[in-house]
């Protein structure tokens, strides 16, 4: 068994994927045309074509034009289970799914429409493929009117509060980092947390270090969405390890926005020695043209990482979880179990205790 081999077969877990860019080419064509939506493509290889992304705001003029795509609670219940079915493919037990509630609303889907969806979506998946699923529900950063973010942030808020009890385990803060400061988002991050919800922005993506620390110092953040630009800031490295605050890492996005121009710019081994606790993710595969298993190959190629490296990495998936500690315990003690068995008849040695 190659390394290649056993990393695609190795049980996972992900911490950082947004449903809405999880969407098959296949099934965002079919969604589109029972919706009645027009798409510049109208087959896989032209939607590939369109997702060549110029820059990140780019990036979120398609991301906004596929969420137009969805409006009944067939479409999301049909997303969060083919999203079920894929992590299956790609041996993972478990993930935390970026979810934007804010966009669907305000393109006119309510809460009743996309949640009852996701949670029969999430039912299924469980059920037919053994792969358990939580959301982390994301506020929107870059609304420019400031009353219109901050009705958005706030029925983000309160939707991800009402639905705890129904997998969503934190909040988050996705969309443009730069011009677009942390600050107005505390109230809403202040009430998550009261309500038993985790903190888990985005930052460090297409701002520098002092987006990561305003992440930490301001939303208290208790992992970071991207996070590899504090590599720019050594006493950042230093407190990041000294807490080990993890990074949700997602390479083939970083290259795919342009965030860094090739993987030998990339900080991902340069962390990864310091003693930062990485977790590695998709971000948005089918956007990205590239699936957890295909960021996780990256470590190999030419990362160079060894079996004791790579088992450690998918380990983080589990231990850096928003999981209730009773049950993180029990899935890494699987996981691990699982990398040993795996591994034992072919000589590549234990999995980290």
């Amino acid at each position: 068994m190659s390394l290649e081999t056993y990393l695609r077969a190795a049980p996972k877990a992900e911490l950082h994927v947004h449903l809405e860019g999880a969407i098959a080419p296949r099934t965002l064509l079919e969604l589109a045309r029972r919706n009645h939506v027009d798409l510049p493509a109208q087959d896989e290889d032209g939607l590939h074509e369109w997702f060549r992304f110029r820059d990140f705001e780019h990036f979120v003029d398609i991301y906004v034009a596929i969420t137009r795509c969805l409006r009944t609670a067939d479409d999301y219940e049909l997303i969060a289970y083919e999203f079920g079915a894929e992590m299956a493919r790609q041996h993972t037990r478990y993930a935390e799914v970026t979810f934007t509630p804010s966009t669907h609303q305000l393109l006119g889907v309510p809460l009743e429409t996309y949640f009852d969806g996701l949670r029969r979506g999430r039912a299924r998946a469980r059920a037919d493929f053994g792969v358990e699923l939580r959301w982390v529900f994301d506020l929107v950063r870059n609304l420019a009117d400031p009353a219109r973010r901050g009705a958005a942030a706030d029925y983000t808020t309160s939707v991800a509060i009402e639905c705890r009890d129904e997998g969503v385990v934190a909040l988050g803060l996705g969309g443009l980092e730069r011009g677009h400061p942390v600050e107005p988002f505390v109230p809403y991050f202040d009430r998550a947390r009261a309500a038993g919800l985790h903190s888990a922005p985005h930052a460090g993506e297409t701002a520098g270090a002092e987006s990561v620390w305003a992440a930490i110092r301001v939303l208290g953040a208790e992992r970071i969405g991207h996070g590899v630009r504090a590599i720019e800031d050594p006493a950042l490295v230093t407190y990041l390890v000294e807490r080990q605050l993890p990074l949700e890492v997602n390479p083939w996005s970083n290259l795919r926005l342009g965030i860094f121009g090739d993987l030998a710019a990339h900080p991902l081994r340069r962390l990864l020695d310091a003693g930062v606790a990485l977790t590695v993710n998709s971000d948005d595969p089918a956007l990205f043209n590239a699936d957890l298993n295909d960021n996780l190959a990256l470590l190999l190629d030419p990362l160079g990482c060894d079996v004791r490296t790579l088992d450690a990495l998918l380990l983080n998936g589990v231990r850096h979880s928003f999981l209730p500690p009773d049950e993180r315990e029990a899935l890494a003690t699987t996981v691990a179990a699982q990398q040993d068995s795996l591994k034992g008849a072919h000589d590549l040695g234990a999995a980290p205790s």
